[in-house]
């Protein structure tokens, strides 16, 4: 069995185990700071929209010999407004001028026919209004906050409101770090990127079912026994299912990472970061809440039940009581480190079956001595 593979049976068996719910704070805290960022980044930078929310014009040339830095020139002292140039692989250019009047398009585009030597006629202008680009932002935050409430509604049915509020601040945090990231790096929204928010909510949110799951049933009947505390079940859950996390997550980023840093970054296709990106902070935004924040959010809140604080002071009376009389604890494992194997205990030490006697064996043979 490979070490990952031996990593993670033992820690779904409870051999093993990390402490994320006790190292809350110090999850919360990182999430916190980053979350700042975040929201610094939106206010001072603010967000690059795209025509399909602001309006604009997108004009595509055929085959020219102008750069890209030329044609952005021209674009500017055309339309007045910065222009966003896109190399076409048969030569042509796609250039995108934002929030213009579309009056004005008629004009901008033999301006830019001149400038750029080619035939107005084989110029195509493809124009968006202000009024259609708003409706188009407002109904995407609408789709966004109709697909949080549903979330909500859901999980208090499957499972329980804190763990529906656990899930929804998880959400939250991812996306305020995948628009902030936005705002930072300076990548156009468009379309494509409402889309890659919704599909790493969607995977952000499976991965969090999953530990809730795991926890649910764990913790069935929990205040009949005296061995762990609500939090400890909860960590024993996101232990149980974390080499799982960690294998999607990996498989579900390098596909993604292809697209963004070769397909965007290396062949130039530009368009690709438009919905790379929010695919690529997002699954590792949702896959760090999933198990730092979610889960040790619905421990938190559960603790503060009087049922919850009553198992806690009975389980910590028993152990109290066991180390007094030098029991061993029965909850005690290893913490996990890196380089964690488990020891040889050597071989095997075969002996004989001990098995009862079958009161139907010898039935049906004939009587005399066995061969």
């Amino acid at each position: 069995m490979s070490k990952l593979g031996t990593l993670g049976a033992r820690l779904h068996r409870g051999e093993i185990g990390y402490d994320f719910v006790g190292k809350r704070k110090i999850w919360y805290g990182i999430s916190i700071l980053i979350t700042i960022t975040a929201i610094l980044g939106l206010t001072v930078r603010g967000l690059n929209m795209g025509i399909e929310f602001q309006g604009g014009a997108v004009f595509t040339t055929g085959k020219t010999s102008v750069s890209v830095a030329q044609a952005e020139t021209y674009a500017q002292e055309a339309s007045g407004h910065d222009a966003v140039v896109q190399k076409l692989g048969n030569g042509g250019l796609r250039i995108q001028i934002a929030g213009i009047d579309t009056d004005k398009s008629d004009k901008i585009k033999d301006e830019l026919a001149k400038d750029l030597n080619v035939n107005s006629e084989k110029i195509n202008a493809d124009l968006v209004g202000p009024s259609w680009g708003e409706q188009i932002a407002n109904k995407a935050w609408e789709g966004l906050a109709i697909f949080m409430v549903l979330v909500v509604i859901y999980l208090a049915i499957a499972f329980e409101w804190r763990m529906a509020v656990a899930a929804l601040v998880a959400l939250i945090h991812d996306i305020t770090i995948t628009v902030g990231i936005y705002a930072l790096v300076g990548f156009e929204v468009t379309p494509g990127t409402v889309i890659g928010l919704l599909t790493i909510l969607g995977y952000s949110l499976y991965d969090t079912v999953v530990v809730f799951d795991s926890l649910k049933e764990q913790t069935k009947d929990i205040t009949k026994q005296t061995r762990y505390t609500y939090s400890e079940i909860a960590d024993r859950s996101i232990n149980g299912t974390l080499v799982r996390s960690i294998n999607t997550t990996v498989v579900a980023l390098l596909p993604v990472a292809g697209l963004l840093f070769i397909g965007g970054g290396v062949l130039g296709a530009g368009m690709l970061n438009d919905i790379s990106l929010s695919l690529f902070v997002g699954l590792a935004a949702g896959a760090y809440s999933s198990i730092f924040i979610a889960t040790p959010l619905v421990a938190d809140l559960k603790e503060r039940e009087p049922q919850m604080k009553a198992l806690r002071k009975r389980v910590l009376a028993k152990r109290a009581q066991a180390a007094a009389k030098g029991e061993p604890l029965e909850t005690e494992v290893t913490e996990v480190m890196l380089d964690d194997e488990p020891e040889d205990d050597g071989p095997l030490v075969v002996g004989p079956r001990n098995q009862p006697a079958s009161r139907n064996r010898g039935r049906g043979r004939p009587s005399g001595k066995r061969r």
